[in-house]
């Protein structure tokens, strides 16, 4: 096993979300090698060595040349903030949109057959307790597979959703920029 060096740049909310960003980019394009593609996703994690950059006072080439000597692949990607990210500075940082259906709602008690040991989703919906079972037994006969019955209310007509919030983002947010370099194991 060897190394190789890697230089990645990418931006994120924070340094963490960069290099989430920076490693799947490298699967996407290297793929996962069991551990060993010599890019981003086979480092050790990251450290953030912005602090120690400014105070060294040199130029970021300086920088990362002098640390291609002082890493390994033991030492996981070293990260250098770039670009600072600027938070949002709304006061009020989301915005709701009311789902509004008129008429009256109607709740309805239905009995609902699950699968036991697959989160795959239920049977289906039954209106008696004696439809559910049998749709449960022929499920069960059919596939072999454990099945359960629940009693569950749900609305007769229209949609549960009563609102929906969304993200609203500052004119003058943005994202931070990293470099991330290393050795990594190939």
């Amino acid at each position: 096993m060897g190394s190789s060096w890697f230089r990645n740049y990418s931006t994120g909310r924070n340094v963490q979300d960069a290099y989430n960003r920076a490693v799947e980019r490298a699967e996407d394009e290297y793929g996962h090698q069991e551990g060993y593609s010599g890019e981003i996703n086979s480092s050790a994690g990251f450290k953030d060595v912005t602090r120690e950059f400014k105070a060294s006072k040199k130029t970021l080439e300086q920088f990362i040349n002098e640390q291609t000597d002082k890493l390994s692949k033991h030492n996981g990607a070293q990260a250098i903030c770039v670009e600072e990210p600027r938070a949002n500075d709304n006061k009020i940082k989301t915005q709701v949109e009311h789902v509004v259906t008129p008429g009256t709602k109607k709740w309805v008690l239905k009995y609902r057959v699950n699968k036991v040991w697959d989160d795959s989703g239920s049977v289906g919906l039954f209106t008696t307790k004696a439809d559910a079972v049998k749709a449960a037994r022929a499920h069960t006969d059919k596939t072999q597979d454990s099945t359960s019955i629940d009693m569950v209310k749900v609305l007769e007509k229209g949609t549960t959703k009563v609102a929906e919030i969304t993200y609203k983002k500052s004119s003058n947010e943005r994202n931070g920029s990293w470099v991330f370099f290393g050795w990594a194991s190939c």
